[in-house]
């Protein structure tokens, strides 16, 4: 795999060259000195070879970190590090020991290193920002219908707005209640080598950005037709947006958007045997997703590697993907999705798997419209509207249990997820069935976190004795466990962010 950055200032480093598409097992680049006149971003179509170059490495493996390369294969290696964060994804052992110190909480300590997770998000993420940078900057003198150019520009606020986001949740506590906390640096336009480096921006502001951006998207993309399963289209941008309005607590905006996303999709819920292994992007209730060639398999450094067990690849074999006992005994005996995991062996997950082990070959999902029709109903029962929120969870649920029915109310929510804190709330049993529905694709610790709910492992659940975190402060959700700290590399090259002032804690909490 080719280096692509020189630099050591993260921050700007992506800005240096332009992704553009790929072949075999690179990730290519293209100087930025090339990208004027009748470059890559002179027409909305050779822009889209851009595009596609910055989708190809949210699932390709090996070019955002310098070691440990096999746990770091893009968004769905994302979602699965914030899921063995919480406690419903249960690391059976340590096996190889990808995705172990992320479950275990056991890499803050690690950010002068290259080769570990905080500067494999930090580094991933603002390379899709720095080259969002360039096409949104190319936009006035680029060539094409006005729908062509709103189909390209409108997904490069979409991925700066999404890598932004996700940035967030990672470097910073969640935004309800710490508004006024140092999130990250923002960077709008092109950079380069030359470029100074910003000071961390506030929570409020960087959520203020990638409103902009994402509403901005959605106005651009609107009426787009969409190429590929890949691209970030209308409905996409209208489902990230309902994931950020979450993040923000603004409720009629979650439902708004998820409903919006769910009519412009072309999406609909599907019972567990139309997505079987949950492999094929062309399953119709796929919003989002990579379709995986045969030149684009990740092998062992891919998602499927790690969660397959009857594949018998060591990764999931020696490290066993469980689900919390505690979380399938919520299901009832009619409920189809007992099938995911094998009650007969530790509770194993049968969910995801290769369609041909032999070859690697399985897709990625990286959305589905499920999810939104359980976004609109959590926000639909914190506006009150209670019987809108039972249709939209029942518009799932009876795909899944013929037999499922609620009469729960309210919103109360406990400390923890733990049973001796639960209330028997509608929110929360709308809350227990997107776990249920979404476990291993969305990533428990960012629902944690917007929450501000804790938890609490324990053996029942299925968890190692050496993963319980008992002495740490996991039920606690204004600790800093969850906020990753800043890479050495953006501090070595950014003069505006030192180590002493602008590094998250590296324990628990401040000191």
């Amino acid at each position: 795999m080719k280096s692509i950055f020189k630099y050591s200032f993260i921050g700007l480093l992506a800005g240096s060259m332009l992704t553009t598409s790929c072949s075999e097992d690179q990730i290519e680049t293209v100087p930025t000195q090339s990208m004027s006149g009748q470059g890559l971003l002179s027409n909305a179509n050779s822009a889209l070879v851009t595009l596609n170059g910055i989708y190809r490495e949210m699932y390709t493996a090996g070019w955002s970190t310098t070691a440990n390369t096999h746990q770091c294969f893009g968004i769905t290696a994302y979602s699965l590090c914030a899921d063995v964060m919480g406690e419903d994804h249960v690391m059976g052992a340590q096996g190889s020991g990808w995705f172990w110190f992320d479950a275990l909480y056991n890499v803050k300590t690690r950010f002068t290193s290259s080769a570990w997770r905080s500067y494999d998000l930090w580094y991933a993420y603002y390379n899709w920002i720095a080259n969002a940078n360039y096409i949104i900057a190319a936009e006035e003198t680029m060539g094409g219908t006005p729908s062509e150019v709103g189909y390209v520009i409108g997904q490069a606020y979409a991925i700066r707005a999404y890598s932004y986001f996700m940035l967030s949740q990672y470097f910073a506590r969640t935004l309800v209640g710490h508004e006024n906390e140092p999130c990250v640096p923002l960077y709008n336009e092109p950079t380069s080598p030359q470029t100074t480096g910003q000071p961390r921006s506030t929570n409020a502001q960087v959520y203020e950005q990638i409103d902009n951006d994402i509403n901005k998207a959605i106005e651009l993309l609107n009426g787009t037709e969409r190429k590929d399963k890949s691209h970030i289209d209308y409905s996409v941008a209208q489902a990230i947006k309902a994931r950020v309005c979450m993040v923000e607590n603004k409720w009629a905006d979650a439902k708004a958007a998820a409903h919006a996303a769910i009519d412009a999709s072309d999406c609909s819920v599907q019972p567990l045997s139309s997505f079987a292994g949950m492999n094929d992007v062309n399953a119709q209730n796929v919003m989002w997703g990579a379709g995986i060639i045969a030149d684009q398999v990740g092998m062992y450094a891919s998602f499927f590697a790690h969660m397959d067990y009857e594949s018998g690849i060591s990764y999931a074999t020696g490290a066993p993907k469980r689900i919390n006992k505690q979380l399938y005994a919520k299901m009832n005996e009619t409920d189809a999705r007992t099938a995911w995991w094998d009650a007969s062996n530790k509770y194993q997950q049968e969910k995801f798997h290769f369609s041909d082990v032999s070859t690697w070959m399985g897709d990625y999902i990286f959305m589905r419209v499920e999810e939104m029709y359980l976004t609109a109903a959590e926000a639909e029962c914190r506006l009150g509207d209670e019987a809108s929120a039972k249709n939209d969870l029942m518009a799932v649920m009876s795909l899944r249990d013929a037999s499922y029915s609620t009469d729960k109310t309210g919103t109360a929510l406990g400390k923890t997820s733990a049973p001796a804190d639960e209330t028997g709330s509608l929110l929360e049993e709308i809350l227990i069935q997107r776990r249920i529905e979404l476990w291993g694709e969305f990533g428990r610790m960012y629902d944690l976190k917007r929450l501000h709910q804790g938890f609490r492992r324990t053996t029942d659940q299925g968890w190692p004795e050496a993963a319980l975190l008992s002495a740490r402060p996991t039920d606690d959700p204004e600790a800093y466990m969850n906020v990753l700290t800043i890479p050495q590399a953006e501090f070595d090259g950014n003069k505006n962010m030192t180590v002493d002032d602008d590094q998250n804690p590296q324990k628990d909490y401040k000191e």
